[in-house]
């Protein structure tokens, strides 16, 4: 007890004032000017209009996505907009070969990677769960694994690079969502997998921000054909949404939460989970963590 009194207390006093009062620094479109930077998912939705996005600050942009035909569109516009640069590789995520080799070209082709920032899922549909382990495998292969996966073959380029890894997520991710099991579980399965390895990347002093995206319902023409009639709720602008995302990656935030709703943020992004992570590193042996 006098240790906690002498020592943690004054630590977490610290945390917590630090948490609350440290200066944010100001996001600026100069940030992304020159960088090189994947966009996965990128032929719709909030992929592409996060690719307009980073057109339009000038960074150089490598996109995938199932359909070359839209791909080749979005490209196009890129260019349009004033991007450094734009290519495309055509594929699914449920091909893992697909996934390792193209970042691999991506990364070759630019010369590096600055930004990977991983949006993909499979197609889901609001059900009742019953027996579709097909549907639980595919959406755990494609909304997680490919994420692992292509993280692997990314991390020696971000690491040269002290790059940003932005992982879209979801608020299915973080609270329990009916009719949408498989889905959430492999939203949980992301915050699980990526905000451990960042805090090993800590505490072994790699310099490379993991932000997690937690996204509430985005007007999307996927989302919203997804929902009609089965939820009524106002959903927020995918344009802004897609800034948000950027904005929190080249800032090497943590979390973003984006949602129509200001409560998602404030009920979802206390700190005290970051408390109780904080504290709990200090029961490892950290030798575990040199020269790792």
């Amino acid at each position: 007890m006098a240790f906690m009194r002498k020592y943690l207390l004054p630590i977490l006093g610290l945390f917590l004032a630090y948490y609350f009062y440290s200066a944010k620094e100001e996001f600026r479109p100069e940030m992304l000017q020159g960088k090189k930077v994947i966009v996965t998912g990128a032929s719709r939705g909030i992929g592409e209009e996060m690719a307009y996005q980073l057109a339009k600050m000038g960074a150089h942009v490598v996109l995938t996505a199932r359909s070359k035909e839209t791909l080749q569109k979005v490209v196009s516009h890129c260019l349009e907009l004033g991007a450094a640069s734009a290519h495309y590789f055509a594929g699914t995520m449920e091909d893992m070969a697909f996934a390792e080799q193209f970042i691999v070209k991506a990364g070759k082709l630019m010369g590096g990677i600055d930004m990977l920032i991983l949006n993909h899922i499979t197609s889901t549909s609001l059900n009742i769960f019953k027996d579709d382990i097909h549907h639980v495998r595919r959406s755990m292969e494609v909304n997680f694994l490919s994420y692992v996966v292509m993280t692997v073959a990314a991390m020696p380029m971000l690491k040269q690079s002290n790059g940003s890894l932005v992982v879209v997520s979801s608020t299915a991710g973080k609270i329990a969502t009916p009719l949408l099991a498989s889905y959430s579980a492999s939203k949980f399965a992301l915050d699980g997998f990526f905000s451990s390895i960042r805090t090993e990347y800590s505490l072994t002093n790699i310099n490379v921000s993991i932000t997690l995206c937690v996204l509430g319902l985005i007007n999307t023409e996927t989302a919203m054909k997804a929902i009609s009639g089965i939820i009524d709720k106002d959903p927020a602008p995918k344009d802004e949404c897609a800034l948000a995302i950027i904005k929190g990656g080249a800032l090497r935030q943590k979390e973003v939460y984006y949602d129509k709703s200001p409560w998602i943020a404030l009920l979802l992004g206390n700190p005290g989970r970051q408390i109780l992570e904080f504290l709990s590193v200090y029961s490892y042996n950290m030798d575990k963590f040199v020269n790792k």
